[in-house]
């Protein structure tokens, strides 16, 4: 969705969990956000015939599970079947778009990772360069080490990555994930990440200097909490004056105007109803209401810990409903989303929050746009 926002227009949507596949039909038949007009492929990747979409792929965009190198999984990396890196290097190795998008969780960069990850950088790099059959990933990795080291190689794409908070550009949510966006070099285009445009500084300010978001929020000075100890710290004063950027926005930002769904069960909210069970107790506190969501996540068997739940200023605590899951994670209110409640929460915590993916896609395709008009330009010179 954040790529369609971002003005591409999609040639194929491969998934294959079920579910997941169910939700997106539901839209697809009520025609929100010109799903309907997206060719969605419930099938496996690692089967999938690129072939099948035709040329002139612009950009491959995609997830590749996380799980392997997930802080919250079992940590299992290239040994995990569910590892799809080289699934997102066969698509680029075959479709040879102008461009490719990958985003991952923040473990993949941990110094446990680092040798997989730099071997995953060269792949994507130099796709062409395939890994023989029987071949073991470090001899692999060895091959493209020292094509790499050659002066006589050029690489295939220019590859950049960078850890992104999603929080840092408008996303309610404080949720690390680390983006790969490579270029094929024959376009000869410079590219860098967008910068952030919101910040926690930002925010202490409005909440705790000038009193700008209690007012916006119409919270009246006796109900208001007392501001986190870590604010009171003399290495964080230097927050409080921080001009350049939005503040980040908040849990309150995000759903203060839907309705209360334990005060209105019966509401007609879509997707807004409780699923009651939560509980508070050490290292699952919940998400406090006047600062960005903590990272929403998936789990094994439905929704894991306290970073799926709410915790209320005077400490109550209760699971996010699915629909203001999917306000955190910026999908509009009417994506409706079909199911049990876990498998929904579990949708959304795999999920890329669109309007992080649009800014990111948005910053490609502004690139993209220059390097054609600039081609045009070039060649109505030559004609003149």
């Amino acid at each position: 969705m954040g790529m369609a926002n971002a003005g591409f227009q999609h040639a194929a949507v491969i998934e294959w969990n079920a579910d997941a596949c169910e939700t997106f039909r539901e839209n697809q038949r009520h025609h929100v956000q010109s799903l309907d007009a997206w060719p969605l492929h419930q099938a496996d990747v690692r089967r999938f015939d690129y072939s099948s979409v035709g040329g002139g792929i612009v950009v491959v965009s995609g997830g590749p599970p996380c799980q392997p190198f997930s802080l919250g999984g079992k940590h299992r990396g290239y040994q995990d079947e569910r590892d799809m890196f080289p699934e997102a290097v066969r698509a680029v190795r075959e479709l040879r778009p102008k461009a490719f998008i990958f985003e991952n969780v923040k473990g993949l960069m941990r110094e446990s990772f680092s040798s997989y990850f730099g071997y995953i950088h060269l792949q994507l790099i130099y796709p062409g360069l395939v890994r023989r059959e029987g071949e073991e990933w470090t001899g692999h990795r060895a091959r493209l080490e020292q094509h790499h080291t050659s002066s006589r190689k050029q690489p295939e794409y220019k590859l950049v990555f960078q850890l992104l908070n999603a929080a840092n550009y408008g996303i309610p949510q404080r949720r690390e994930r680390v983006f790969m966006v490579g270029f094929r070099e024959d376009l000869g285009v410079e590219w860098t990440f967008p910068a952030s445009t919101h910040s926690e500084g930002a925010l202490v300010r409005s909440q705790w200097v000038t009193g700008q978001y209690w007012d916006r929020h119409r919270v009246g000075k006796r109900s208001r909490p007392a501001p986190p100890a870590r604010y009171a710290q003399p290495a964080q004063s230097s927050r409080l004056f921080e001009f350049e950027r939005l503040p980040w926005r908040t849990v309150r930002d995000a759903i203060s105007d839907l309705p209360d769904p334990e005060i209105y069960p019966g509401n007609s909210i879509p997707n807004h109803q409780v699923n009651p069970g939560a509980r508070a107790y050490p290292g699952h506190t919940g998400s406090p209401l006047d600062e960005p969501a903590k990272t929403l996540k998936a789990g094994d068997h439905g929704v894991p810990g306290g970073e799926n739940m709410l915790s209320r200023p005077d400490g109550s605590v209760r699971y996010f409903t699915v629909r203001e899951a999917a306000r955190l994670q910026t999908f509009p209110d009417n994506y409706i989303f079909n199911g049990t409640w876990s498998e929904n929460m579990r949708q959304l915590g795999n999920a890329v929050p669109v309007k992080l993916g649009e800014v990111v896609a948005a910053s490609v395709a502004a690139t993209l746009r220059q390097h054609e008009e600039r081609n045009q330009n070039a060649q109505t010179a030559r004609e003149v």
